[in-house]
């Protein structure tokens, strides 16, 4: 009788690593996801748009290089 009982433990300990490991890997799939989301919306607000005029500038911040009245003759 003391064999069954040790058995019947194994496959206890076994149901519960098997159930530690399956939300293991859930919460690391849910931790995973909710990452990419925060990297894409931060990614999405620093490329949006601005709602300001650029007053010449580029959309990216930099200033477009002023071109002389000679600059088309040394093309």
């Amino acid at each position: 009788m003391h064999g069954q009982q040790v058995v019947e433990e194994g496959f206890t300990v076994k149901k519960l690593l098997a159930f530690a490991v399956i939300a293991g890997g859930v919460f690391f799939l849910i931790k995973r996801n909710r990452d990419a989301k925060a990297e894409a919306d931060l990614w999405r607000e620093a490329t949006a748009p601005t709602e300001r005029p650029t007053n010449g500038a580029s959309p990216n911040g930099s200033a477009p290089a002023k071109a002389g009245s000679n600059a088309a003759s040394k093309n």
